[in-house]
């Protein structure tokens, strides 16, 4: 009975099938692009009979002052996922708009427009890396956002700033570029937040998941100009963050926490050179993609590899790409993580 109540766009969906979805067993976790580093963080909650602030007043100032922003042009979402939830549910009018994607790309984009009844005119990362931006803006026609995940899951290839502002400004009056930096910790001078300065039609997607050690808080942020915020405020839920994660996203964003965030992040980025040496030097991979984020994506010569590595106890993400199924992603992990990795590498043939 409950069936036939579906809306046709919901009886289809094909959800978002995360790393975490999946039940597996391991002992080597590098499958979710999680940080390997865990934090403690000092709680002290005899409040929780009231609601909390909707946007934290600490964590929007803490946020600002890490990204440079001024507190109207910084929303606190529940991860970066609701952030681009709410661009859609704000911008896009459901069954008569449309959104632009550069495939493959991170799936969430596809999932959240399917939910809303959005439809997707899916390009190809190719384009947006190797075409001019006029045949871009010719391509992505009339979507009313234009997602470039930068770098981007699950290729690693970055989307030069300069290549984003002119794209913003072939679009202005038509579009908003939302640039997904969830990544963007581990190469930070090609973010795009300093673009905000000059378009009101770019959005910034942020999260605490990643180089900040948070995946498990569930924090994003939201950066763009008032005036296009303004709108997404009357949609976002009144009460989003919790008192609880508002403290410790608080905590993780104070001075000495972001100063150790960059040491981690310089720690990861010289394994990941480490893992792309050994990845290059192995018989087992046919081709290594040139990433920017906290993961290496690789193409395997036999696709049963992976088992071995599961056996082992080495858990990473295995994927379809370009057509083909042998492509594997490794997240960074600490020097005892990418030890189990080279000794699944060394495992005779």
């Amino acid at each position: 009975m409950s069936e036939s109540l579906l809306p046709n766009n919901i009886a289809e969906l094909k959800a978002y099938s995360s790393a975490k979805s999946e039940k597996l067993t391991g002992t080597t976790w590098l499958n979710a692009n999680e940080s390997p580093y865990a934090k403690e963080f000092q709680l002290s909650l005899n409040n929780l009979n009231r609601y909390p602030e909707p946007q934290p007043e600490n964590v929007i100032n803490a946020y600002c002052s890490y990204a440079q922003l001024n507190a109207e042009q910084v929303l606190m979402t529940r991860g970066a996922d609701e952030g681009i939830e709410l661009l859609m549910r704000t911008y896009c009018e459901s069954g008569v708009d449309s959104i632009a994607i550069f495939t493959p790309t991170y799936g969430m984009y596809k999932v959240s427009a399917d939910t809303q009844n959005i439809a997707i005119n899916e390009l190809s990362q190719k384009l947006l890396l190797d075409a001019e931006v006029s045949e871009i803006n010719e391509a992505v026609g009339k979507a009313k956002l234009v997602f470039v995940c930068n770098p981007n899951n699950p290729t690693g290839s970055l989307t030069p700033i300069n290549k984003i502002a002119a794209l913003a400004k072939s679009l202005e009056g038509k579009a908003i570029v939302v640039v997904d930096e969830a990544y963007i910790e581990f190469c930070p001078e090609h973010s795009a937040v300093s673009l905000l300065q000059d378009f009101n039609n770019i959005a910034v997607l942020r999260t605490l998941s990643k180089a900040f050690a948070l995946a498990g808080l569930r924090t994003g942020f939201l950066l763009a100009n008032s005036s296009l915020l303004a709108p997404v405020r009357k949609v976002i839920a009144p009460y989003p963050v919790s008192t609880a994660v508002a403290l410790i996203a608080e905590q993780a964003l104070s001075s000495d926490s972001v100063t150790q965030m960059r040491r981690q992040v310089s720690i990861l980025n010289g394994n990941k050179e480490r893992l792309k040496t050994l990845l290059n030097g192995s018989p087992k991979v046919t081709q290594v993609l040139s990433g920017e984020g906290n993961f290496v994506t690789l193409q395997l010569k036999d696709k049963n590899d992976i088992d071995a590595a599961m056996q082992q106890g080495t858990i990473m993400r295995p994927f379809s790409l370009y057509g083909d199924e042998n492509w594997l992603r490794i997240s960074i992990g600490n020097e005892q993580e990418l030890e189990q990795v080279r000794l699944w590498l060394e495992q005779p043939e």
